[in-house]
This record gives C-alpha cells, sequence and structure tokens, in this order.
C-alpha cells in the first residue's frame, strides 16, 4: 500500500475524519495535516482492504448496532467498534502499519 489515499476536505463533515475507500475525508486541511489522525484512518484503509472493502462496512454499521444495545451512549459504543479500539491503540505509533499482521483487528474482539 504505497503512498497516501485520495484526501478530501469537508467543511460540514461532522466528524474530524473518515476513510472510505480509496479516499479519507477531513474537516479541514489542519486535520489533514495531524499525523495521529492521518495514521488512525490509514489503519481504517488497511482494514478495509483486509476485508475488501463492502464487508468492512457491513460489518461496522453491524458492531456499531450491537454497541449501541450493550453501551448507553453513542460515542461509547463507536470507541468500542472493533475497528475502532484497534485504530485507537495504535494511531499514535508511525510505524504500525510496516509491523501490523493481518487481520490484527480481531485482537480486539
Amino acid at each position: 500500500m504505497g503512498g497516501y489515499p485520495f484526501i478530501i476536505h469537508i467543511r460540514r463533515l461532522h466528524v474530524r475524519g473518515m476513510a472510505l475507500y480509496p479516499f479519507i475525508l477531513f474537516r479541514n486541511s489542519q486535520i489533514s495535516s495531524d499525523k495521529v489522525i492521518m495514521n488512525h484512518e490509514l489503519i481504517h484503509h488497511r482494514q478495509q482492504i483486509e476485508l475488501l472493502i463492502i464487508p468492512f462496512y457491513v460489518l461496522y454499521v453491524l458492531h456499531y448496532l450491537l454497541n449501541r444495545m450493550k453501551y448507553p451512549d453513542h460515542d461509547t459504543a463507536y470507541r468500542n467498534i472493533v475497528f475502532e479500539r484497534e485504530a485507537y491503540a495504535h494511531d499514535a505509533e508511525a510505524d504500525y502499519l510496516k509491523k501490523r499482521q493481518l487481520f490484527a483487528f480481531k485482537k480486539y474482539v
């Protein structure tokens, strides 16, 4: 996976960043220059590629819905999506994607 994906800035984006393969959407250029946020979204890109993109989104939404039944609020449900758990655990590690094992998100189930 060489280089960065396509980056798009959307001022009205309700989150700081979002990975929608092959794009990464950011609210503004300042956020897109944040290395931790960029790494977080690149981890999601790797997850999306591993799961052949569409199944990633299906599993992501399903896991969120299951978490909404388990946790009282959106933020807790979101943070406990298996894909988010991996990304948040490693987004500050600049070299994480170089050493990351295939399907590493399974460790966070």
